[in-house]
């Protein structure tokens, strides 16, 4: 067998520690990339992510699928919706990042997606969610969030419908992830990509194991979550261009 190339000595990660924060059970593509690129990953997920129970989420998801507008808010609304129902729709779709239009591309949809920042604010400057006055929306996720896409699109005069096909909820964290946690070198790095996973992370995880956390680099997918890291406690912060695996891989071996 052909023995593997390296990585590009840039994109190495040199055998550090790379924490995984992403949801319970959705990890482990991330943490082989970190492998492939030379470094150690562990996973500590911030959120879980529970399927809507009972038959209406089913009904209004094939409601919604009639809308003029669809907009997913991320790549887990794409994988419950489509364990709802068959995505097949006549709509304009949308996705908040392009991350969610890979998702959606895998059922079939071409979704339009930012040309700028890869989160909601970046959605809304797209020119297709511009004049909205009357028109039919459906925004396709969970509930709670920041809530920036649906005061906006309501404000715009969208008739918005929302659908909640799935829910985010604390994890549970086995001692061996928190021993990890107790062990990690101050050169580890954090992958954040979310908020509220980070804020799960700082309330949910013993106050001492936060504190060793805190001391490793700060990977953030945006500014405004460089903040909230910051905040948190983190005193090394990088930026990555987006939340993509490629993109907080890349900052997390050039920090």
């Amino acid at each position: 067998m052909k023995p593997r190339s390296p990585p590009p000595a840039e994109h190495t990660l040199d055998g550090r520690v790379v924490v995984v924060t992403r949801p319970a059970g959705t990890g482990s593509p991330l943490a082989r990339k970190v492998r492939r690129l030379g470094g150690d990953a562990l996973l500590l997920p911030g959120l879980s992510l529970r399927a809507v129970d009972g038959p209406g989420a089913a009904t209004a998801l094939r409601a919604a699928l009639g809308d003029e507008l669809l907009v997913f808010t991320s790549p887990a609304a794409v994988r419950f919706a489509a364990r709802l129902a068959s995505l097949d729709t006549r709509a304009m779709v949308l996705a908040v990042g392009r991350g969610t239009a890979r998702a959606l591309g895998r059922h079939g949809l071409k979704a339009l997606v930012p040309a700028g920042s890869q989160d909601s604010e970046g959605l809304l400057e797209h020119p297709a969610l511009a004049g909205l006055n009357g028109r039919r929306v459906a925004l396709i996720g969970a509930p709670g969030g920041r809530g920036v896409l649906r005061a906006e699109l309501a404000a715009r005069g969208a008739r918005l419908r929302e659908v909640h096909v799935y829910r985010r909820g604390v994890p549970r964290w086995q001692r061996r992830q928190l021993d990890a946690v107790m062990q990690l070198p101050a050169d580890a790095r954090v992958l954040l990509s979310s908020a509220e996973a980070l804020n799960n992370l700082k309330q949910g995880l013993p106050a001492d194991a936060f504190a060793r956390l805190c001391r490793a680099v700060a990977v953030a997918s945006s500014e405004r979550l460089a903040d909230a890291a910051r905040a948190a406690g983190f005193r090394r912060v990088v930026v990555a261009d987006s939340a993509l695996s490629e993109n907080l891989l890349a900052a997390a071996a050039r920090a």
